[in-house]
């Protein structure tokens, strides 16, 4: 049972969604708590198209607001005299059940914070749902050919209220539906086009020393002594807000930049002092007021921070664009970097996070070009001209990693590229995505037959070449600019592990994190600090077993053994299998990693041991099936040999006694294995509530 899944893989995250939800009904039913089946689907469609981690086990408040507030308003038609269903009551029975099954991310709010997050926006969750102007455009004319007796339903029907509507003879409240396209025009609509690639997990020194490397930065002191310059009594500038000439040739001596002050008859020619003075005003450290530069008092705090003070001039720089790129007279333009600044600085610096090697420039500078091709309209002119558009661009960025490297976000070297950016082999990605990968795709890439055109496979070659003939410029992120990226990126909803972040989390919050999130290095560095820190190795591993043997889905049971067993140390692993194989609960997934790992063939297993593994892998099928007519049809495409299967997986010793009986319920209706029987199970109660309340729609 995985808990995030990409945004195209559609049938496994719908699978996982029927099964999820399912299993939330029957336990709501058990602990006589409200819910909707409807609408914690919709719950779970807004996490995984409409926030950028996609994560389906996570929820902060912004998220209780934004399903509660936008979302179901936007989405969920509830249609005139249907019974209104309890969206934060169900919502409130998701997260118990996320957090009672384990399927919780350790690294959200605790269950009481999610809650309370509920309870603050459950009484507007009402007035929004009838609120016309958070409509979607869907919604808005389901509703109003509703409201005017239109059996939606009904195609046919709706067809002709569609055309009346085209026509202008229907009446519709204009107000709302013209508040409703200036949202979706300014960008305000939730869609699933958030999501954000993952990142790899991030290792970081302690605040502490970061906060020793910041105070180490010639920028950090440059604008710590600028502010202090200013002062709370200020410093006159002109009337156009520069600093006068007087004042600026001090100023450059008090700060060190170097720049020439002879026959300089204005501080605009000054360029080092003036990104200066602009970085202090953008990172909010000092203000023009009344024709004086003023230190602002409420920075004080920041001043004193080194790390602080780092952070918040790291966060200035995407607002240097005129200070550090801009055209300096109407003789010249800008470049087509100036345009698209602030997006492109944003994709630099997420494309250097969390590489494992350093960047080389050409790559870096294609992808970049690849950028500009799919903002910009680039007219039939000659190769020359835009050749000349291109490298003017190149010089921008590299004065922007002039700057990011000036501050210590970024370090530069020179060196062979690393294997891993030149050709990319795409040998088995199969015709149809060869052909239809854009020319410039296919030349970045470098990939041999994807691009037809015999120039563009020239470029290609060519860049191929300027990687492998010698050292090239590399970049790479700082451990500071790691911690300023990382701290933007989740900002944005973005999941950013960092190692160490887990040292704390319960043991299956522990293996579901690094069985869906970390490589394979990461998982086994964070699983080392986290059994280093109960102090006791033995009762750590007892932990860690006991959470996979108490998981109830199978697959995410097996994700976290399999994960725990790859991140302990050679032989550790191995000798823990040998114990688990002789473990009533968990011999079943023991054995299937056995056999896995070829540690262990079906000739060696015992008949009870053959019987076990088959009636694993069929509870598993069921899950990935998403349970329900999914499962059916799985079982039913196998025909006789599921029967055969099935069979014996009921005469099996398998632990999962409801998990069998829910499997020979599915049996009888697929395949009509009527009368075989299993070890008693206790039946699920299903509340009333729990009904799915598929008459609403979205």
């Amino acid at each position: 049972m995985r808990m995030r899944f990409e945004p195209e893989a559609e049938e496994e995250f719908e699978a996982a969604r029927g099964l999820l939800v399912d299993r939330l009904v029957r336990w709501a039913g058990e602990q006589g708590l409200p819910v909707d089946g409807f609408l914690a689907e919709a719950a779970l469609d807004y996490r995984h198209l409409a926030t950028a981690d996609g994560r389906l086990g996570l929820w902060e408040s912004r998220h209780v607001e934004e399903l509660l507030l936008s979302w179901l308003p936007q989405q969920v038609t509830e249609l005139p005299g249907e019974e209104r269903a309890d969206a934060p009551g169900t919502l409130r029975t998701l997260l118990r059940y996320l957090h009672a099954a384990q399927l919780a991310d350790p690294r959200g709010p605790s269950l009481q914070d999610s809650l309370a997050a509920v309870d603050r926006v459950a009484e507007q969750h009402l007035a929004a749902m009838t609120d016309r102007t958070r409509w979607g455009l869907a919604k808005f004319w389901a509703m109003t050919a509703a409201e005017q007796c239109v059996d939606i339903q009904d195609g046919a029907a709706f067809q002709r209220f569609a055309d009346r509507a085209r026509r202008g003879e229907v009446a519709y409240d204009q107000q709302a539906l013209a508040a409703i396209m200036e949202r979706r025009l300014s960008g305000r609509v939730l869609s699933d086009e958030a999501r954000a690639e993952p990142q790899l997990p991030v290792m970081l020194p302690p605040d502490d020393e970061l906060r020793r490397r910041a105070g180490a930065s010639t920028i950090v002191a440059q604008l710590r002594a600028l502010a202090e310059w200013a002062g709370q009594g200020g410093r006159p500038v002109t009337a156009t807000g520069r600093l006068r000439m007087a004042e600026a040739r001090e100023l450059v001596d008090v700060l060190g930049t170097g720049d020439r002050i002879e026959g300089v008859r204005s501080s605009a020619d000054l360029p080092r002092l003036g990104l200066l003075v602009e970085w202090a005003k953008k990172a909010r450290l000092v203000r023009v007021v009344k024709g004086r530069l003023y230190a602002v008092a409420k920075a004080r705090p920041v001043l004193a921070d080194p790390l602080q003070l780092w952070l918040r001039a790291f966060d200035a720089c995407f607002e240097l664009r005129q200070a550090l790129i801009g055209a300096r007279s109407g003789r010249h333009v800008e470049s087509m970097l100036f345009d698209v600044y602030e997006d492109v600085l944003d994709d630099v610096l997420n494309a250097l996070y969390s590489l494992p090697y350093p960047m080389p420039w050409p790559r870096l500078r294609d992808t970049v070009h690849l950028a500009y091709r799919s903002s910009f309209h680039l007219d039939a002119g000659s190769d020359l001209r835009h050749r000349m558009w291109f490298e003017h661009a190149d010089r921008d960025l590299h004065a922007v990693l002039d700057l990011l490297d000036d501050l210590g976000a970024i370090e530069r070297d020179r060196g062979m590229a690393d294997p891993v950016f030149l050709d990319i082999d795409l040998s088995d990605a199969g015709p149809e995505l060869l052909a239809d990968m854009p020319p410039e795709l296919a030349e970045l890439l470098g990939v041999a037959g994807a691009a037809t055109d015999p120039v563009a496979r020239e470029r290609a070659d060519a860049r191929r070449e300027e990687l492998t003939a010698g050292p090239v410029e590399l970049i790479r992120l700082t451990e500071l600019g790691t911690r300023a990226v990382r701290q933007r990126l989740l900002a944005a909803d973005r999941d950013a592990p960092l190692v160490g972040e887990l040292a704390q989390a319960p043991a299956a919050g522990l293996l579901g994190v690094l069985a869906e999130d970390y490589d394979p290095d990461a998982a086994r560095t964070e699983l080392a600090g986290w059994i280093t820190a109960r102090g006791e190795r033995e009762e750590a591993l007892s932990q860690l077993t006991d959470a996979v043997r108490t998981m109830t889905f199978r697959t995410r049971a097996q994700a976290m053994l399999d994960v725990l067993l790859a991140a302990l140390p050679d032989g550790v692993g191995e000798r823990l299998l040998g114990t688990l194989r002789r473990d009533t609960q968990l011999a079943p997934l023991a054995l299937n990693a056995l056999a896995h790992r070829e540690l262990l063939s079906r000739q060696d297993m015992t008949d009870a041991e053959s019987l076990l593994v088959l009636a694993e892998s069929l509870l598993q099928l069921v899950e990935l099936a998403g349970g329900g007519d999914g499962a059916e049809g799985a079982l039913r495409a196998q025909g006789s040999q599921a029967r055969d299967a099935v069979a014996a997986a009921l005469d099996s010793a398998h632990p999962d006694r409801a998990g069998l009986d829910e499997l020979r319920q599915l049996a009888a209706r697929a395949l009509g294995t009527h009368g075989v029987r299993v070890g008693r199970a206790p039946k699920a109660r299903r509340s009333s509530s729990g009904k799915s309340g598929r008459k609403r729609r979205r």
